[in-house]
C-alpha cells in the first residue's frame, strides 16, 4: 500500500510541476499572441482598402466595424470581421466592401479547416472570385450564386459566403438605423 502511495505522490509532484511550467508559459506568450492577431488585422484591413483612413464602431449587437474615408473625409467603405462555424472550426474572414456593399476582398483571418479541402480557403483563387460581389446577396454556386464553391468543401465554402452575407446585411440595417450612410 505505501508503494501505491508514493507512486501517486510521485506523479503528483510531476503533475503540479508541468501543470505550473505550462502555466508560465501561456502567461508569457497571450500577449505576444494577442498582438500579432491585433496586427494581423491592422494589415488585413489596409490590404482590403489602401490608403483609408479608419475609424472603428460598434454596432449594437456588439460586434466592431471600421468605416474607411479618403483623405477628404468622404466614406468609402467598410470593414468588418464575418465569423461562423464552418466544417471542423470557426471562420474569421475581415471582409472590405465599398459604400455601395460591393466586396472590395476579403482576406481569412483564422480557420481549422481540413488541410487539402476546406483549407484551400486560403488560396487567392478563392479568395478573388468575391472581388466585385454584391455583399448583401452572396451565395455559392450550388445555391444558385455566383462563388464556386471549393471542391469537397461544400461546407467551408457555404460557411465563409453565409458569413460575410449575414454581417453585411446587418451592417446595412445598422447603418440605416444609424445614419451614417
Amino acid at each position: 500500500m505505501k508503494y501505491y502511495l508514493k507512486l501517486g505522490f510521485v506523479l503528483l509532484i510531476f503533475c503540479a510541476g508541468a501543470s505550473g511550467i505550462l502555466a508560465y508559459v501561456n502567461s508569457l506568450t497571450t500577449p505576444i499572441i494577442a498582438a500579432r492577431k491585433a496586427q494581423d488585422e491592422i494589415n488585413a484591413r489596409e490590404k482590403l482598402i489602401p490608403g483609408a483612413i479608419f475609424e472603428e464602431r460598434e454596432s449594437a449587437d456588439g460586434d466592431s466595424y471600421f468605416i474607411a474615408r479618403d483623405e477628404s473625409e468622404q466614406i468609402i467603405g467598410f470593414v468588418f470581421i464575418a465569423a461562423e462555424n464552418g466544417y471542423s472550426s470557426k471562420i474569421q474572414t475581415m471582409v472590405g466592401i465599398d459604400a455601395d456593399f460591393d466586396i472590395i476582398g476579403i482576406e481569412i483571418l483564422d480557420q481549422g479547416e481540413t488541410p487539402g479541402l476546406g483549407a484551400n480557403c486560403l488560396n487567392e483563387s478563392f479568395s478573388a472570385q468575391f472581388a466585385q460581389k454584391d455583399a448583401l446577396g452572396l451565395k455559392v454556386d450550388k445555391d444558385d450564386g455566383e462563388i464556386v464553391a471549393l471542391s469537397g468543401a461544400t461546407i467551408t465554402s457555404r460557411t465563409i459566403v453565409n458569413s460575410v452575407r449575414t454581417r453585411a446585411n446587418s451592417l446595412k440595417a445598422e447603418l440605416e438605423t444609424g445614419g451614417e450612410q
